[in-house]
C-alpha cells in the first residue's frame, strides 16, 4: 500500500542517530528526507534532548537537512524559522505553566520522595529546568526499582508521570508527551494521524507510537522489546535494519 504521508516524526538517538558510527546520521537518510521536504512533507525530530543538546549533536553529526519542527524534552515544540528555532505558542507557555503548577502543588511529596530515593539508591539524583526529580541510574535493573517507586507516587498524583529513556528518568505532566506534541503539530498543519509516520526505539517514544497518533508506525531493529511489542500490536512495521537504515526500510515499505 502506498501511504499518503505528509508528516514524518522521528526520534533522534537510536532511531536516526547512531553513536560512534562513521556517519551517525547517514547521507542516504538525509537525502531522502530532503527529497520528501521538497514534495511538501514536514519532518519533525521528536526527542528527549533539550534544544541546545540536539543542535550540538546535529552539528557534530553533520546533519545538513533541518527538521521543520523539533519536539524537545518530550514536550516543547519549536518551529524552524530562518536559521533558528522558535518556541511554538501558546503551546510553549501553556506547557511551562502546567508543569510549574503541577510541580509546585505537589512539591512536598516530590521532595520527600527525592530525599528517600537518594538515601537508598547509589544513583545520580538532581533537578533541572524541566523536572524536580531527574535520575541517572547505574544499571537498567536499578532504574527498574527506582521507577516502581516513582510510579507509586504518580498513581497517587494522576497528572504526574515518569518519563524514562534507558537509565535516565524524569517527571512530566501527563498532558504533555511526544504523542500530544505530535498531535499539536498535526493541528497546526491541518493534518491527521492517517497522514503521519512515526519512528522510535525507546520507552519515551511509546506515546507517539500509536495508530491514533500516527497511522504509519515503525521501530528499527535496535528498538527495545517493549517498543517492538507495541508497534507490532498497533499494526506497525518492525524493520530488519537498525537506526536510520531501518527508517529508510520502513519508508520504502510504505511507499513514501
Amino acid at each position: 500500500m502506498v501511504a499518503d504521508i505528509r508528516l514524518i516524526s522521528t526520534d533522534f538517538d537510536g532511531t536516526i542517530h547512531e553513536d560512534f558510527a562513521h556517519a551517525p546520521v547517514p547521507e542516504a537518510f538525509q537525502t531522502r528526507i530532503a527529497s520528501l521536504q521538497k514534495q511538501g512533507v514536514t519532518w519533525v525530530i521528536n526527542t528527549g534532548r533539550d534544544l541546545a543538546s540536539l543542535m550540538e549533536s546535529m552539528g557534530r553529526a553533520r546533519v545538513r537537512v533541518r527538521p521543520d519542527f523539533v519536539v524537545t524534552v518530550e514536550r516543547e515544540i519549536h518551529r524552524h524559522v530562518g536559521g533558528h528555532y522558535e518556541a511554538v505558542e501558546p503551546w510553549h507557555a501553556n506547557c511551562a505553566r502546567d508543569h510549574a503548577s503541577l510541580f509546585n502543588e505537589h512539591a512536598r511529596e516530590i521532595a520527600a520522595l527525592f530525599t528517600s530515593l537518594e538515601a537508598r539508591f547509589d544513583a545520580t539524583f538532581y533537578h533541572d529546568t524541566w523536572s524536580p526529580i531527574c535520575v541517572i541510574a547505574r544499571t537498567n535493573g536499578q532504574m527498574n526499582e527506582i521507577q516502581v517507586e516513582l510510579e507509586v507516587l504518580c498513581d497517587a498524583l494522576p497528572d504526574l508521570v515518569p518519563v524514562r529513556n534507558d537509565v535516565y528518568l524524569r517527571l512530566s505532566h501527563r498532558r504533555y508527551s511526544k504523542g500530544t506534541a505530535l498531535q499539536e503539530i498535526q493541528r497546526l498543519l491541518g493534518l491527521e494521524a492517517a497522514q503521519t509516520f512515526a519512528a522510535g526505539d525507546h520507552l519515551n517514544d511509546l506515546p507517539m507510537l500509536r495508530r491514533k497518533i500516527a497511522h504509519w508506525l515503525m521501530t528499527p531493529r535496535n528498538g527495545l522489546p517493549e517498543v517492538k511489542a507495541q508497534v507490532e500490536a498497533e499494526g506497525g512495521f518492525l524493520a530488519l535494519q537498525p537506526c536510520a537504515t531501518g527508517v529508510l526500510e520502513a519508508l520504502d515499505r510504505f511507499g513514501a
